[in-house]
């Protein structure tokens, strides 16, 4: 099925550039979020009234990771591009695919946190290989309800934490649910807590280290991820029963009814959450993994970036529909829609009780991007952070992580940027 859409979308794209244009030039718009169909649709159309000389064509593409590098290797990028920022999209940018929006406008009206965390991804020398449009929080969701029933405050420190924690199993009540049996939701907790010994330029040391990554080598998982997992372990230790078997699905349908407390989650889990039960009043707070509660960051990821081809034909209509999609009030009415945090400074957030709780950390540039996005994809991230919180064998898993640190960089040429 990835195959087909990928010649579907070879076939618009090559359509688009032979269409005649009577006057209207057509821009290929490359699209990754199915759920976000009928936003850009919208958007589209009130840009091609404003602006009758361009069309613009809407590619929604399921496979966006496959689908973009094949477009790149047959020479037919699309005009305007919106990708997830994640290691994929950072390997293209090193690879100096993406149009260079340095010195543009527009990026000094973005928050400078937001295009940190896609700089960390990867860059071609001093290129902006793409702006950040809506961003996602990565935290610990919890009830507001339950928590004002029991007298209990946002914890501000580890110890705070743990202590909401005793309370309310001493009142009877599932601190959190673990869903296990979907590997993949071990990794918001780790991305939360791993954001701390990954700070200072963990990622850049490792991959400057490659496979002399170890036990002895300036950095590694073993030397500086060590209390971050035990951390995770200990709050895995206030599951429910049975958390090793349950899904995804489980869990969001457990906090909708109020059976548990709080979740290791994101804000993306919201929006399933509220299709169970819309009057459940969640907020979401960072890990309060440091001592000083003034350290907190809230681990957030560049949910859609957007960019355009490095040498396309169409430039300045593709820059004119790019600084469309940032006039404030358009990406706040999409943000409001996606449940995300726009980009732009300055642009309101939703009155949604879970955006306003993150607010302040993206007001005062406290935020950090997922670091399971620096873990090259061959390494199985989430299966061995699954397996140690089966086993509880930290020093196994990070040994193991180290290992396979150094056994992909043994074989891979690393990408520079010129």
């Amino acid at each position: 099925m990835a195959a087909v859409g990928v010649v579907a979308l070879l076939a618009a794209v090559s359509g688009c550039a032979n269409e005649p244009s009577d006057g209207v030039t057509t821009l290929n718009f490359f699209q990754f979020k199915g759920e976000a169909l009928e936003d850009f649709d919208q958007i589209i159309a009130d840009f091609e009234a404003e602006n009758p000389d361009i069309r613009v064509v809407q590619n929604q593409v399921a496979d966006a990771d496959t689908a973009i590098r094949t477009l790149l290797v047959k020479d037919k990028a699309p005009d305007v591009i919106t990708l997830n920022a994640s290691g994929n999209f950072g390997r293209l940018a090193q690879a100096g695919v993406f149009y260079d929006f340095a010195g543009d406008p527009l990026l000094d009206t973005i928050n400078p946190a937001v295009q940190e965390i896609i700089a960390d991804l990867g860059t071609y020398g001093d290129e902006v290989s793409g702006l950040g449009y809506v961003n996602n929080a990565n935290g610990i969701i919890y009830n507001q309800e339950i928590f004002a029933a029991q007298g209990l405050e946002v914890p501000e420190t580890w110890d705070d934490l743990i202590a909401v924690c005793d309370a309310l199993e001493a009142a009877g009540i599932t601190p959190f649910y673990g869903t296990l049996a979907d590997s993949w939701t071990a990794m918001p907790s780790w991305n939360g807590l791993g954001a701390y010994p990954a700070m200072d330029g963990f990622f850049d040391t490792m991959r400057e280290q490659g496979e002399d990554t170890g036990p002895d080598s300036e950095v590694s998982f073993q030397k500086n991820f060590a209390e971050a997992m035990d951390q995770q372990y200990e709050l895995y230790g206030y599951m429910q029963d049975g958390y090793r078997g349950a899904t995804y699905d489980d869990g969001n349908a457990a906090f909708a009814g109020g059976e548990v407390a709080m979740l290791l989650q994101g804000i993306w889990a919201l929006s399933p959450i509220k299709g169970i039960n819309p009057d459940v009043q969640a907020a979401i707070f960072p890990y309060p993994a440091p001592e000083d509660p003034a350290d907190r960051v809230l681990v957030s990821g560049v949910d859609v970036v957007v960019t355009m081809a490095k040498d396309s034909p169409r430039q300045e209509e593709a820059l004119r529909f790019i600084e469309y999609l940032f006039q404030k009030d358009v990406i706040e009415e999409f943000a409001a829609s996606q449940n995300m945090v726009p980009s732009v400074q300055g642009a309101e957030l939703s009155e949604d009780p879970a955006l306003q709780s993150v607010k302040p950390y993206f007001d005062e540039g406290r935020i950090a991007g997922f670091i399971d996005h620096q873990v090259p994809p061959s390494i199985p991230l989430p299966a061995i952070d699954q397996q140690f919180l089966f086993s509880g064998d930290a020093e196994a898993a990070l040994a193991t992580l180290d290992s396979e640190w150094s056994k992909v960089a043994a074989r891979t040429i690393p990408v520079t940027g010129e």
